[in-house]
């Protein structure tokens, strides 16, 4: 039998007083606080009550707000450029929406070209600055087969469908980018949480992530990057269906992907990157030649040369030296063409030294599959690999003339990487190409006519040739018995 006992009507009306009380507070602490009907939090900060000054935003950028806002249209700042001014740090670029069209924005401004199929954006050009500015995006319901369109997986293929600001936040992924500077009032708008996401070093999806990384799966590329440049926490449900969804990152155009790595590895957090990517099985779609490399011998060369590239390379942009993705492709993928060289070695009888020419095309042709390599980059990574077949022939006169070539400061520094990551003869010829570079002309000479192997240095006091027994002098000779 089931008891129930009602409740006491004082204690219901202390709960009901409690709540209230509660309810008002929050409404007092947060004035402006409002929920959307999709569910979607805003919040209005107003000048007062942050720290973003216009002197913090480039001068072009704010022209284009301005002629925006005299135009008779909405204009905001948005996104990352927001986003680090909150936080005290330099934006590196910034970026700007509007309820104009492209079409309307190209007629404001002369500087204005439109580029884009999937997402149509307009970029206002002030010499080498350019400011992209976006139309607000709507809902796909409200689209046609002409403006919106995703395939089975349902990623995104066309996104040109116009909205309202609100909708704009909606189609925004994660709640510290869904924050906008408005330039008629110079106030922030923050949507779902944003502010207080950021505060709290948080990084959040804004809706299903699920269906989020399904419309756009370089999302889940974008939470790694901005977890570690921003030095966040993943939100429990963002993180969840990474794992899972990673293999859609292999359907992503290879072109896309290229500026992608680009922002991953070449902003001095490539190193955490790259462990955050492994983790949540990111790198294998990028890069299967070396995951499968890694995966083979996780303790091997291959995987300590992919470690030291992307701590080395961390390095030089903290010291704000200059990166390629020549050499950093080139370090990368050159124990994969190792691996080529020697299949086509075994398989054809040329000697390892043809092979690897051959191997190189192939390595190139599956690495371009998943991320497309500029040819202006490739070309030079050939350079540096070439160059590493020809060290350990030129430890001899030959070196001064493989000193000359435009890509040996290039090749030397792959070699030094390799003596570390391998050691045995590697590592001697990397130490014996360090002693000829840091040396004197004099000591080159030297190190050159002894090919490649240390100078003999002559012994000061060489010992005295034991004469043998009998000699006229007697002085070796045994005492003869009695």
């Amino acid at each position: 039998m089931t008891v129930i006992v009602p409740r006491c009507p004082i204690f219901r009306r202390i709960s009901q007083f409690c709540k209230q009380l509660f309810e008002d507070a929050q409404s007092k602490n947060n004035p402006d606080l409002e929920t959307l009907d999709s569910g979607l939090t805003l919040e209005i900060i107003p000048r007062s009550a942050h720290n973003i000054s216009r002197r913090q935003i480039s001068e072009n950028a704010l022209k284009v707000l301005y002629r925006l806002h005299k135009s008779g249209y909405k204009a905001y700042l948005v996104g990352g450029g927001v986003r680090d001014l909150l936080l005290g740090l330099e934006p590196k670029d910034f970026d700007v929406v509007t309820n104009a069209t492209p079409e309307e924005i190209k007629k404001l401004f002369r500087n204005c070209r439109l580029v884009g199929r999937r997402f149509r954006l307009a970029h206002i050009v002030f010499g080498r600055d350019v400011i992209e500015v976006a139309t607000f995006r709507g809902h796909h319901e409200q689209g046609n087969e002409k403006t919106s369109k995703a395939n089975a997986s349902g990623r995104l293929l066309r996104d040109n469908v116009y909205g309202s600001i609100d909708e704009d936040a909606e189609r925004r992924d994660f709640t510290v980018n869904a924050l906008y500077y408005d330039i008629s009032d110079y106030s922030i708008r923050s949507y779902g949480g944003g502010l207080q996401d950021l505060n709290a070093g948080v990084l959040r999806l804004i809706g299903d992530p699920e269906k989020r990384y399904r419309e756009d799966p370089v999302r889940m590329l974008r939470a790694v990057r901005f977890a570690t440049k921003l030095d966040m926490q993943l939100d429990e449900a963002t993180a969840a269906p990474i794992r899972d969804l990673a293999h859609l990152l292999s359907d992503i155009p290879a072109a896309r992907m290229y500026e992608e790595v680009l922002k991953l590895f070449f902003s001095g957090k490539g190193e955490a990157n790259y462990h955050m990517m492994q983790d949540f099985g990111l790198f294998r779609p990028l890069f299967p030649l070396l995951h499968n490399g890694i995966k083979e011998n996780p303790k091997g060369s291959l995987a300590r040369m992919v470690q030291m590239v992307m701590s080395n390379t961390d390095a030089r942009v903290q010291q704000d030296k200059p990166v390629t993705p020549a050499f950093f492709y080139a370090a990368l993928l050159w124990y994969p063409l190792r691996t080529r060289a020697e299949e086509i070695a075994h398989e054809s009888g040329l000697n390892l030294y043809d092979a690897s020419f051959a191997a190189m095309g192939d390595v190139l042709e599956d690495q371009c599959r998943t991320i497309s390599i500029p040819r202006r980059f490739t070309a030079p990574a050939r350079d540096i690999w070439q160059m590493q077949l020809r060290f350990d022939r030129s430890q001899n006169t030959r070196a001064f003339k493989l000193q000359e070539s435009p890509k040996f400061r290039a090749a030397y520094d792959l070699l030094l990487l390799r003596g570390e990551a391998e050691g045995g003869n590697i590592a001697k010829s990397a130490n014996w190409w360090q002693s000829f570079v840091g040396a004197d002309d004099e000591l080159k000479s030297t190190l050159a006519k002894s090919g490649g192997k240390a100078p003999r240095r002559r012994n000061r006091n060489p010992r005295r040739r034991r004469r043998p027994a009998g000699d006229s002098n007697g002085e070796n000779s045994k005492p003869q018995a009695n």
